[in-house]
């Protein structure tokens, strides 16, 4: 599964009400950037959360309801939040990825800590390969051609 993670670091609302806090929160997560102007994302996070009760999810069709908009307009935003992993399709019922909005917050942290463990690993071999380590702070100058990548010591 390829997933992708936005962080944007953005200020708190100063109002705690609902609508402002669901905004901020899928805004910091960058699911309603882009050409979203509608912030159609951020609403079926809102109705996902309003209208599931004791997480038994919801139909596409009903968020299509809910919101007066299309299938197909539905079905793109649902793509994009189960790339970003907030939620997740099981038969015709949509489901956030946890059994609440923290728990889905917590997983998606869970998706990044292991991607960074990953990315850490090959930085680490990377860096051997150009022969600097933690114990050598010998520097190598690397230049990018179009055919590869030359490394100069």
């Amino acid at each position: 599964m390829h997933q992708r993670l936005i962080l944007r670091n953005l200020p708190r609302p100063t109002r705690k009400e609902l609508v402002e806090e669901i905004y901020w929160l899928c805004d910091t997560l960058g699911l309603s950037a882009g050409r979203d102007i509608d912030n159609l994302s951020t609403q079926i996070i809102l109705k996902i959360l309003q209208h599931s009760s004791e997480y038994a999810g919801i139909s596409s069709d009903e968020l299509g309801s809910l919101l007066s908009i299309s299938q197909g307009r539905v079905n793109h935003h649902l793509r994009n939040l189960s790339r970003s992993g907030m939620v997740y399709r099981n038969r015709r019922l949509i489901h956030l990825r946890g059994r609440s909005l923290r728990d889905s917050i917590r997983e998606i942290r869970r998706d990044a800590d292991r991607i960074f463990d990953e990315l850490e690993v090959v930085a680490d071999e990377i860096d051997g390969l150009v022969g600097i380590s933690e114990n050598n702070e010998a520097k190598s100058l690397i230049i990018r051609t179009k055919p590869g990548i030359i490394i100069h010591k």
